[in-house]
């Protein structure tokens, strides 16, 4: 067996699922469940059309680099959504199976075993794929501490020996779970580290079409590239339609970047068999082609997170995001401890934040934070707040 397995940490739900298994929920709530990142929204009828009408392509087999037509369609929204011109389809686009096979994959490709002091930094908190992708190619996982008062991360928390072997970059943006954007000097900055060390940065965009102001999308990389005058070298975008448009099942995405990168991101892909179902390739051409839904599906959001604030900003510190649908909630007591009460007292479950991140540089920040993933009912997630706030204003009596 691969040695590497035994160096990964049980994934975030597990420890929760331990956790919880201890004690008793609450025997006088249905339990509402605001801990995975889900979306439940209902999936909208032009992409289960697109996907019941094409079911007959599955008796062929798809190719790893995807259709022309759906490369063609993820081109048309990229040059649409970050206003960069001329991304060659061919080269610099590849269709994946949700983005998280894929940040996972590229750790392979860009990752040697033969420099087993190889570097990977990656946000902490953080999504888990980043430091198992790490792991398994033999790397060193490093963090960056992102902080509570200033969401974003100091580049000098790690020393020059460190970035010098640095070969990898994962940011996650809009932020899982701080819900931060990154501004065009933050961009600026890690460009400059990346030209500097030579590392690829992997820049995970999941959350990007989950915002508030419609007439301010967060920036995503590639708009930053191309408002510095930069192209694609040395950076990787991962954009998913999971959140999106509500097809978490679908599994299917995008890569766009680099393409001395991506030429050996398909050469890997097409021995590890990771190719789209071609019925999932006409649904998704369906979905990047319609903005109808997933404006009304940032319509839902903006509704329940005006609720949500509103009947817990008396009893919290809480605070809108910048984008994303996750609520990073300051706990008043020990962020385990307050998950527990939540799920006791109220029949509400959430993530708590330590177990999204690791210690680094002498502290846990997601330590006295929860995460709250805000995907369920509006009726649900206002009944989740109002359970919150009452046992909030009683002191967790």
């Amino acid at each position: 067996m691969n040695p590497l397995l035994q160096k990964l940490h049980p994934y975030p739900f597990q420890k929760l699922g331990k956790i919880l298994a201890e004690i008793e929920p609450s025997q006088k709530h249905e339990l509402i469940r605001l801990s995975i990142g889900e979306p439940q929204h209902d999936t909208p009828k032009v992409i289960l059309d697109a996907l019941s009408n094409n079911l007959t392509d599955i008796a062929y087999y798809p190719t790893t680099q995807g259709s022309p037509e759906l490369r063609s369609t993820i081109k048309k929204w990229i040059e649409s959504r970050f206003g960069m011109p001329g991304i060659d389809p061919d080269c610099e686009i590849l269709p994946v199976n949700g983005t998280r096979e894929a940040l996972f994959a590229l750790g392979q490709v860009v990752l040697s075993p033969s420099n087993p002091d190889s570097v990977v930094v990656m946000p902490n908190p953080f999504y888990q794929i980043y430091e198992g992708a790490a792991l398994l190619s033999g790397a060193t996982p490093k963090f960056l501490n992102l902080g509570s008062s200033n969401p974003g991360w100091e580049l000098t928390q790690l020393d020059k020996s460190t970035w010098n072997k640095t070969k990898l970059l994962y940011v996650c943006n809009p932020g899982n779970p701080t819900g931060h954007v990154m501004s065009l000097s933050e961009w600026e900055e890690l460009f400059q580290f990346s030209d500097k060390y030579g590392f690829i940065i992997a820049s995970d965009e999941c959350y990007s079409e989950i915002y508030f102001d419609e007439g301010s999308p967060p920036l995503g990389a590639i708009t930053a590239a191309k408002s510095l005058g930069r192209d694609l070298t040395r950076l990787i975008v991962f954009s998913s339609l999971s959140k999106r448009s509500n097809v978490p099942g679908m599994r299917s995405g995008f890569v766009c970047g680099d393409a001395a990168v991506l030429k050996q991101f398909l050469l890997y892909r097409t021995y590890h068999g990771s190719a789209m179902s071609p019925a999932v390739q006409k649904a998704s051409i369906a979905a990047w082609s319609d903005e109808i839904h997933v404006k009304t599906n940032r319509t839902l959001y903006r509704d329940k997170f005006n609720s949500f604030v509103k009947t817990l900003k008396p009893h919290s510190s809480i605070q809108y995001p910048s984008a994303g649908f996750y609520v990073w909630l300051k706990t008043p007591i020990d962020d385990v401890e307050f998950a527990k009460k939540l799920y006791t007292k109220c029949g509400v479950v959430v993530l708590p934040g330590s177990l999204v991140a690791r210690e680094a540089h002498g502290v846990n920040p997601g330590e006295n934070h929860v995460r709250i993933a805000l995907v369920a009912t509006q009726k649900d997630c206002d009944e989740a707040a109002q359970r919150m706030a009452t046992l909030m204003s009683l002191g967790f009596d």
